[in-house]
């Protein structure tokens, strides 16, 4: 469920949220929103970024030929490297050049990857990336073992960068495992299921991402304040950007989600603007009857499928999931309140804008 962060275009002109002008997204980055204005800024990104596929590739080689093509499976896959991303940004408030930024990137990619392959078995997943997922194209358990094989790697090279590195990236694989466990047994008698769901995101998604950022300005040299903005700014905007992707599911064509609109809607799987609409005592009637529809669980039969995604998409729980997103996307741009006015906090909020906007 929480995985890649899609990547739906930016419209140009209009006004942003709060009546900011809406900027044009530049470059290889313009999928993701990021809006980086300074050519300084974005050679030192790019670097990292070209020496993170490098050391990636690298990094996963083993011995054992078939190791190495199972580890490089997703790596040759691509993906948007939104975490080393933000390792490269948060290293702009400190000296990006230094090596161990890279080696930093590098970690949290491969622990990104090693949950990919977990989550294909525990999501039964065919595809992934546009390509046979491992466990289809292999079995459940090698997935599994390439997985750890990859955990195992990011460990290694965390323990190169030094203790401080080692406790972090043990610390997030923490919260990561604890993520997947609570959303596998799912809320406990008594819990607010939106709480709960919201706590899972936080677990799964915003941990790893606030570790990037964390990572780019420890590993940068910058100070411990610009430091634990940043990870604030990750663990928010990680969370923001996955709630987004909910809304997307539900609001978006296929064209601008990147998947079959309602795909979670016809799995079950019960998202923000679902919760919403579940825990509602509206008694209008299109209210009523959404949540007899939802009530019943996956909707496999293409008419009601349709007939729920058209009552969600001009329900009040969508409008109210919007303004969650939002929300949070506003507490992500709060928190760079710390850092120096630059080009690099600029991008960093300019991912705050289009997730504002981009869902609206």
């Amino acid at each position: 469920m929480v995985g890649d962060v899609v990547n739906p275009g930016e419209r140009s002109g209009a006004s942003g949220s709060g009546g900011r002008p809406r900027r044009r997204s530049t470059g290889q980055f313009g999928a993701l929103g990021l809006y980086l204005a300074d050519s300084r800024v974005e050679e030192s990104v790019l670097s990292v970024l070209e020496a993170v596929e490098d050391e990636l590739r690298a990094s996963v080689a083993s011995a054992d030929p078939f190791v190495t093509e199972a580890a490089r499976h997703l790596v040759e896959a691509g993906g948007k490297r939104f975490r080393p991303l933000l390792v490269a940004l948060g290293a702009q408030f400190g000296d990006p050049a230094r090596a161990q930024v890279v080696s930093a990137a590098v970690v949290v990619e491969l622990t990104h990857l090693a949950t990919l392959y977990h989550d294909d078995v525990m999501d039964e997943a065919p595809v992934r990336r546009g390509a046979p997922s491992a466990n289809s194209r292999w079995t459940n358990s090698v997935a599994i073992l390439i997985g750890d094989y990859l955990f195992a790697r990011a460990a290694d090279l965390a323990a190169a960068l030094g203790t401080e590195a080692v406790r972090l990236q043990a610390r997030t694989f923490a919260r990561l495992v604890h993520g997947q466990l609570a959303e596998t047994i799912g809320p406990r008698p008594g819990d607010d299921p939106v709480a709960h769901y919201l706590h899972v995101i936080a677990e799964k998604t915003g941990s790893l991402i606030a570790t990037s950022a964390r990572f780019g300005g420890l590993f940068s040299g910058a100070i411990p304040a610009h430091t634990e903005a940043l990870a604030g700014y990750g663990e928010t905007i990680g969370v923001a950007f996955q709630l987004s992707d909910d809304l997307l599911d539900i609001a978006s064509d296929s064209t601008q989600s990147g998947k079959t609109p309602g795909t979670d809607l016809r799995e079950g799987v019960p998202t923000l603007p679902v919760l919403y609409a579940l825990a509602s005592d509206d008694a209008d009637v299109s209210s009523v009857r959404l949540r007899e529809i939802l009530a019943t669980g996956p909707l496999t039969d293409d008419d009601l499928h349709a007939e729920a995604l058209g009552l969600l998409r001009d329900s009040p729980a969508l409008k109210r999931a919007r303004e969650t997103v939002r929300c949070y996307a506003e507490d992500a741009r709060a928190q760079l309140a710390p850092l120096p006015d630059s080009p690099a906090r600029r991008a960093l909020e300019s991912l705050c804008d289009h997730i504002a906007d981009r869902t609206s």
